[in-house]
């Protein structure tokens, strides 16, 4: 188990890697065509199927990992770099092909349904959300440990709900340059995260190197 501090880490990071700020101009344009009825029904079932992803991630994340016989290592590795790779996306102020390509992204106005996909995810509830998850959880096998994560997970639901609920009034006062610089401040901070997660990877795979 983890310190309670470290708990709030996992938070922070959390919130970086989903960045519900800089989902604020994408749901706004994925749902101009709504009324406000129609956004507030969306927003909620984004928010109840980025918790269920996350938590189901939580739970049997690992298990999965077993079942094809990935190291945590390896996993630590590949999810530090697909992570990074959002982190420079982020810091160049664009969303990373990892979490939506331009076809999905095109693809997505015909869908008649744009909460579950791309909204929760991939945008949201990604890759690089559940590697983060499942590398987190790997950190303790207590159940308190489970609990408090699974605590975190519903903060930032709370959290990406609000945001959601505050966009008729965030959407006139905030700026694409305000976006920006927040979008590029949790890029830097995403990629000092995935740094951690590869160097302890490598050195799980490689205990030479220490």
């Amino acid at each position: 188990m983890l310190e309670y501090d470290e708990y709030i880490k996992v938070m922070i990071a959390l919130i970086a890697i989903l960045n519900p700020v800089g989902m604020i101009p994408i749901f706004i344009s994925l749902t101009s065509d709504f009324n406000d009825k129609d956004k507030h029904s969306i927003s909620k079932m984004v928010v109840l199927t980025v918790t269920a992803i996350l938590l189901v991630t939580l739970v049997a994340g690992e298990a999965i990992l077993d079942f094809f016989g990935i190291s945590i290592n390896s996993f630590r590795v590949a999810g530090g770099i697909l992570i990074l790779l959002m982190a420079i996306s982020m810091l160049h102020a664009k969303m990373s092909a990892t979490v939506q390509t331009n076809d999905e992204m095109s693809d997505a106005e015909r869908r008649d349904s744009i909460a579950i996909v791309p909204l929760a995810t991939p945008l949201l509830a990604g890759p690089g959300a559940i590697s983060s998850v499942i590398l987190y959880a790997n950190k303790g096998t207590s159940l308190f440990h489970y609990i408090l994560i699974a605590c975190d997970i519903c903060a930032i639901a709370i959290i990406l709900y609000v945001t959601f609920r505050l966009v008729p009034v965030i959407e006139p006062r905030i700026s694409k340059t305000g976006i920006n610089i927040f979008t590029r401040l949790m890029g830097l901070l995403l990629a000092a995260i995935a740094i951690e997660f590869i160097a302890n990877g490598l050195k799980g795979l490689f205990p030479a190197l220490v």
